[in-house]
């Protein structure tokens, strides 16, 4: 049988999932709801399986499969069809299988989770945004006037199912997303993703925080998605056509690499990239979204979301050999996006953030792969990322629920010996984000900083001061919340659906590096990763371990206090400026906010509105004046009778 032809099913089962869960979830049991969410999934992962393994048995030949016309006006045609190659297998493989173990992980963690139905909002004040924060589950459920609707088991399996209904609807928008073969498509899949995250975030809406969220998260990435559609436009206007491959084609053969064309179109795919992936200046929504339940920071962090903006640089990758200043304009905001966020992810005290701020800074890594032409070490870094971070967040989603929903790290500890899956999982996803020796992380990252140095030596130090910086931040919750003296009383422990996605990622960050597909097939070879300088590898090699040393030094041996650290006041500017994400949120706030608000408060009365009144004032005077004249005397009439005569006779003797 020919499984390649099965590719059109791979998104469409997802999309059955949601379908189904939308239109009939709340007639379904909770087992029925999981069942449609999580096999959905499943048999979407199948699927990619076998399709992927057949096209990387066979000749490793792109397929296309056309599926219909799905617009045509003129001589306009817009197929809807899916193009597979090695570059859509990898994210077949990434989207589907971290999708379905983290569809399976979130059957158990949702099962208890008390979502409120549409209809039972609990009432609270607004709160303005500065001072809003992230509000504990149990605090949210001790607040609210409606918790005895949450032990409805009919609310329960509603907002299961809507969760489960957005999860599905994400999916298949992902996968479109990637398979696309032409622009068009592509740009349907990224608004639906745009869509699903905005749904997910926003999940637990009863929490005003939430609701901010999800909306901060629309509108950073709806300004990539500006500069997205607006170079999708230019392509099809100067090349005259949405199809991938062919625009490709023919912008090598009609431009001339520098040119202004290139570069504009290549500048405005990367204003996409950079707001979908979260990369500087529009990385500012991807902290927030922690708002939403673990699950989707899992699925948004690792498998899906941040990692399209990565996908959308490769598969255009023609175009930005053709923008020099823009390929290096990559590199340059990758490598500055990466120590930014690493420095921020040094100080989170929340558990989820530092993992926010360690995604940040890892697809930093991806985009300073793809500045420098290494594009198949930036995908390799994104299968990779995708198995560790997904395993970090499946893990803290464990003993968040274990804890009592805590996520602060400082009022976790000792969890090493009753969590003993959690800590291996976070103990090995830790060192693979730290790019450790025989983890999946070290491969992936060592052939990114390899290949970076032949092109820049100082972008290489950026790299390997990065990876410095990781090797901190990523052990210093693993020291804090699994080491020292336990203070939280662990009451229950995860079941298999959640402890066999935990095992499963476990075996596949361990043994990820050896999972190298033919990219080459779908990439120029730029360039040979040579052997590098003794001295080069040896820095290359050893920046993570003194990272993680650091970090040992300060929260497990006590060696050095952090507390005493952070409490000198010269260092308090630094840490806040850290902890702010550098202060881009308050810069935003001053540059567009607060002007917009200023303009809104000028403008309550609506300028608009006052010229139509004005119209309308006008009309009303005219209509007095001309009825003054109607006074119904007839020899008023007659005397203006006259007069008008006399004047139109005078005129014409005149003219």
């Amino acid at each position: 049988m020919d499984m390649i032809g099965l590719l059109g099913w791979i998104p469409l089962f997802p999309l059955l999932g949601f379908l189904i869960l939308a239109l009939a979830g709340e007639r379904l049991s909770k087992s029925a709801i999981a069942w449609v969410g999580v096999g959905s999934v499943a048999v979407s992962a199948l699927l990619a399986g076998l399709v992927g393994s057949e096209f990387l048995t066979g000749t490793l030949q792109p397929y296309h499969l056309a599926l219909g016309t799905w617009i045509e006006i003129d001589e306009l045609s817009i197929a809807f069809g899916f193009y597979l190659d090695a570059l859509s297998v990898t994210m077949l493989f990434v989207v589907t299988g971290i999708g379905f173990l983290i569809h399976l992980y979130a059957a158990e963690f949702m099962a208890s989770d008390p979502v409120l139905p549409p209809f039972a909002i609990p009432c609270r004040p607004r709160v303005p945004w500065e001072l809003q924060r992230p509000l504990d589950r149990s605090e949210t459920q001790r607040s609210s006037k409606n918790t005895e609707l949450n032990a409805n088991a009919s609310a329960f399996d509603l907002g299961y199912a809507r969760f489960f209904a957005y999860m599905n609807l994400f999916m298949a928008a992902m996968l479109v997303l990637v398979l696309s073969d032409n622009l068009l498509l592509l740009y349907l899949g990224w608004e639906g993703v745009g869509l699903g995250s905005y749904l997910l975030i926003g999940f637990w809406y009863e929490n005003p925080h939430n609701g901010y969220a999800a909306r901060k998260a629309f509108v950073m990435t709806r300004v990539g998605d500006t500069a997205l559609l607006i170079g999708l436009l230019l392509l099809f206007r100067q090349l005259h056509s949405f199809d991938i491959q062919l625009l490709m084609l023919r912008a090598t053969a009609h431009w001339p690499a520098g040119t202004l064309m290139p570069v504009a179109a290549a500048a405005l795919l990367l204003g996409g990239a950079l707001g979908k992936s979260a990369q500087l200046p529009l990385q500012t929504w991807l902290p927030d979204a922690m708002a939403g339940p673990t699950p989707v920071s899992a699925l948004i962090h690792a498998a899906t979301m941040v990692t399209a903006g990565v996908y959308l640089i490769a598969r255009t990758h023609d175009v930005f050999l053709l923008a020099p200043p823009v390929q290096f304009a990559v590199a340059t905001l990758g490598a500055m996006t990466l120590l930014m966020a690493g420095c921020s992810a040094l100080v989170q005290t929340d558990i989820k953030r530092i993992l926010a701020y360690s995604t940040i800074s890892q697809i930093g890594y991806m985009f300073l792969a793809l500045g420098v032409g290494a594009w198949s070490e930036a995908m390799f870094h994104l299968l990779t990322h995708a198995v560790f971070k997904a395993l970090l967040f499946l893990a803290a989603g464990a003993v968040i629920l274990c804890c009592h929903h805590e996520h602060s790290i400082f009022k976790m500890g000792g969890l090493r010996k009753s969590m003993p899956l959690a800590f291996w999982s976070f103990m090995i996803g830790s060192a693979a984000l730290s790019a450790l020796p025989f983890t999946s992380g070290f491969y992936s990252k060592h052939e990114i900083l390899s290949a970076v140095y032949q092109v820049s030596p100082n972008l290489w130090a950026m790299g390997c001061l990065g990876a410095l910086i990781t090797g901190i931040y990523s052990f210093r919750p693993v020291f804090v919340v699994f080491f020292g003296v336990q203070s939280h009383l662990v009451t229950k422990s995860p079941g298999w659906r959640m402890n066999l996605p935990l095992l499963l990622l476990i075996v596949l960050t361990l043994f990820g590096g050896l999972l190298r597909l033919p990219l080459d097939s779908v990439f120029p070879l730029v360039f040979k990763v040579d052997r590098q300088p003794n001295l080069v590898s040896l820095i290359t090699g050893a920046a993570p371990f003194f990272g993680v040393s650091i970090a040992g030094l300060f929260y497990l041996s006590g060696a050095f206090s952090a507390q005493r650290l952070a409490a000198y006041r010269l260092l308090n500017p630094l840490r806040n400026l850290f902890f702010s994400g550098w202060g881009i949120d308050a810069l935003y706030d001053a540059l567009f906010v607060q002007p917009f608000k200023a303009l809104a408060k000028f403008n309550k009365h609506d300028v608009i509105d006052d010229l139509y009144t004005m119209t309308a004032l006008i009309g009303q005077w005219l209509h007095l004046t001309v009825s003054a004249s109607q006074t119904g005397r007839i020899r008023w009439y007659a005397s203006s009778m006259a007069l008008g005569a006399a004047l139109i006779l005078a005129i014409g003797r005149q003219s």
